[in-house]
């Protein structure tokens, strides 16, 4: 597997350090593949995951926000004595899974439904005021400046 070496960047940025260090946990990060999902944008600031939850209801699904980063975890119930099933073919995978995905700044969950095996999160970026784009006055002196004639007579 090739690696990447950033230290040249963390020499020559000033505050991209954080940028720098998701790159380094990225390339060594493998591909999940289960519970397959979909990541959508459905308007400039909201998007929205799409997660194949098959099998599963409400309580067996685990949401979990810290920082920036999303974590869904599911996991069934163990099967008793007496809920024990047998199959002849099992093609639905009910396994535990764990995803996690990194968010931006200011990016939020805002609500999550399950309809039709499908686990929908939607997420919006919200920037506080302070982080919005402001037009900044200009003060200056009211009087116009005068240009001398300085030409010799």
């Amino acid at each position: 597997m090739q690696t990447i070496d950033f230290s040249p960047f963390y020499r020559s940025t000033v505050g991209f350090d954080r940028l720098f260090n998701r790159l380094d946990t990225l390339v060594g990060q493998e591909t999940k593949t289960y519970p397959p999902y979909n990541i959508e944008r459905t308007g400039d600031d909201a998007y929205r995951i799409s997660i194949a939850v098959a099998g599963f209801s409400n309580g067996d699904i685990a949401i979990e926000t810290k920082e920036n980063s999303l974590v869904v975890k599911g996991a069934k119930a163990p099967e008793t004595a007496e809920t024990a099933r047998e199959f002849l073919h099992r093609g639905i995978a009910e396994r535990a899974f764990e995803l996690r995905f990194q968010l931006a700044d200011y990016v939020e969950v805002q609500g999550a439904t399950l309809e039709n095996g499908l686990l929908h999160l939607e997420l919006k970026r919200e920037l506080p005021e302070s982080k919005k784009p402001r037009t900044i006055q200009i003060n200056g002196a009211t009087t116009q400046p005068t240009i001398e004639d300085q030409s010799v007579n």
